[in-house]
């Protein structure tokens, strides 16, 4: 990958697939090496109803509780 998407649904792939494969061990590693800034990342993912979990190191929908593996706790 050369640069990241910016389509919001294919950047949030590609993030969740970066850190999935043990590429990157974070969102800033992978801002860095595409020469991003990691706030300017997540604000745009916010924007677009995506949050990004330190905790699970994954991009997720806005309001995904997880403790409960559906969105908005539906």
């Amino acid at each position: 990958m050369e640069y990241l998407p910016q389509d919001p649904a294919i950047l949030v792939s590609s993030i969740n697939m970066l850190l999935r494969d043990e590429e990157f061990d974070t969102l800033e590693q992978i801002c860095y090496n595409f020469n991003r800034e990691p706030e300017e990342i997540k604000a745009y993912l916010g924007e677009h109803g995506y949050v990004y979990s330190e905790e699970q190191k994954q991009v997720r929908p806005q309001g995904y509780n997880t403790s409960n593996p559906t969105p908005h706790g539906k």
